[in-house]
């Protein structure tokens, strides 16, 4: 087989396995589509307690051939076909993300998506086989992994409220004095698994074996994912939702997720803030205020409006064009993991996953911790078990990608629930406006308007970096071809330039 020539490629991942995973599959002739697949399914094995193989999640690729960027929607559908809704939950409260209430157990699965959209995603513009960008995931399975430090983070929070539950979740991340493990964790099945994602692609976790032992243990424990559930999944790819900054048009998550239309909108209320030059790299308390009057508006219309409509794509557009019109007086009355690629050709590639909070259960005979999805409560207004199965869910998620008029493109993006579209603008707005560099723009300290319009809102201000305000992870082609790579220092970021 002729190998492709390999091109530059940047990669800004959530650890350092993920990143040379990505560097891996770079330097085997990969492309940015490439290199952001092999490190997303890394952080399937690695970042536990925040993504698994029983994820959902967004690609956005900005094509290297030029033309409109697109987004694959690997998000969660609602289960339960043919049954009755309902049961296998129970409700844990935990003060991580400031304070939340999640709803965890067998029932709260919902049918992933996340590897279905990634393959999606290589069949239109990866370069590499399949099976080779499964391959880093598959050996740090084998030889087993210690928890990053924002699976640590988390899971001190609910190492047994929601993993302890299960004896095979207790077992892996314990020690035997009960406490959250310092060794190495080899989940017992899970290489295996990904062998054979490697061998049948998506279709081992929707029609294979992996899709029958996972809805054959969620039912057996009282769940409502059944077998009909996984084999009905599709992804979807659809046009991104289009925002113009100065001479950048970036395209982000579109409707049904609400995450991109709330960085479309914030980013076009912006209006060139903040103004550059910065004085002494930070942003002015003028600038400050009116971020804070953007988050407090858009946020608010999404509690209002967003979550709880009928038809998102409608009342999506309605905003994005009372934004367009009358800017920001018109509107004034979870966790995740994300990798962001870049390559020579100008091909660019955004990509978030997600498992929710975790169910606490990992399949029998997978290795597979599965998701919460139905139970993350800040996104399910109508219910645990309020929407029609096949439904997809609602998400936070804006994986983005930007392109200059001279050239240049950008792929950005963030974990961290509600904080995701906040994190993206700031980052996005001090390097486009504010003439930051890319590192500067993401490391810059930010501010999150909590439950925004609320008579509980909070202007959260930070002081000093923390994982709470989220962790961008960007990439960067100059129209030089010079590449750039930038990991938030909230987390254990990593990247890399690969220069094949």
């Amino acid at each position: 087989m002729n190998r492709p020539t390999p091109l530059d490629v940047a990669i800004s991942a959530p650890n350092e396995a993920a990143a040379d995973a990505g560097e891996q599959v770079a330097r085997a002739g990969g492309n940015a589509v490439d290199a952001a697949i092999a490190a997303g399914l890394v952080t399937m094995v690695n970042e536990v307690g925040i993504v698994s193989l029983s994820s959902g999640g967004f690609l956005t690729v900005q094509p290297a051939a030029g033309g409109p960027p697109q987004t694959v929607d690997g998000w969660m559908d609602m289960p339960g076909r043919g049954r009755p809704l309902g049961g296998g939950t129970w409700d844990v409260d935990t003060a991580y993300g400031g304070g939340v209430t999640v709803t965890v157990g067998p029932g709260s699965v919902a049918a992933h998506g996340s590897v279905a959209a990634m393959q999606e995603a290589h069949d239109r513009w990866g370069r590499v086989p399949w099976p080779e960008l499964v391959a880093p995931a598959a050996a740090v399975a084998r030889r087993g992994f210690r928890l990053s430090s924002a699976s640590r983070y988390y899971l001190e929070h609910v190492h047994d409220s929601i993993f302890g539950w299960d004896p095979v979740s207790h077992a892996a991340i314990h020690d035997a004095d009960g406490e959250i493990t310092t060794d190495p964790i080899v989940l017992p099945d899970l290489a295996e698994a990904l062998d054979l994602v490697a061998a049948e692609g998506a279709a081992a976790l929707h029609t294979g074996e992996l899709a029958r032992r996972i809805s054959g243990d969620v039912l057996a424990r009282g769940g409502i994912l059944a077998s009909e559930d996984l084999a009905a999944y599709r992804p979807v790819v659809r046009p991104s939702l289009v925002a113009e900054v100065g001479d950048w048009t970036f395209g982000t998550n579109p409707p049904p997720a609400v995450g991109g239309v709330c960085v479309a909108a914030m980013m076009r209320l912006m209006d060139g803030r903040p103004a550059a030059p910065l004085p002494d790299g930070r942003w002015s308390e003028a600038d400050v205020a009116h971020l804070v009057a953007v988050q407090r508006a858009v946020l608010g219309h999404r509690l209002a409006v967003l979550d709880h409509t009928d038809d998102l794509a409608a009342d999506a557009a309605a905003l994005l064009d009372l934004v367009d019109a009358g800017g920001l007086g018109a509107l004034e009355s979870g966790s995740t993991a994300h990798v962001s690629a870049t390559d020579s050709d100008g091909g660019a590639c955004s990509l978030t996953v997600s498992s929710g909070y975790s169910s606490g259960m990992v399949a029998d005979g997978t290795g597979i911790w599965l998701n919460n999805c139905l139970g993350e409560q800040e996104l399910n207004a109508r219910g645990l078990h309020g929407l029609p199965p096949g439904t997809r869910l609602l998400s936070n998620m804006a994986p983005t990608v930007g392109r200059r008029r001279d050239g240049a493109t950008l792929a950005v993006g963030s974990p961290g629930a509600d904080r995701i579209t906040t994190a993206i603008v700031q980052a996005v707005a001090g390097f486009v406006n504010g003439d930051l560099g890319l590192a500067a723009a993401v490391n810059h300290p930010r501010v999150h308007v909590h439950r925004a319009g609320r008579t509980d809102e909070v202007v959260k201000v930070e002081t000093e970096p923390s994982m709470y305000f989220g962790g961008v992870g960007a990439t960067l082609r100059r129209p030089d071809g010079h590449l750039v790579a930038a990991a938030d220092p909230r987390r254990d970021g990593a990247v890399r330039l690969v220069h094949p």
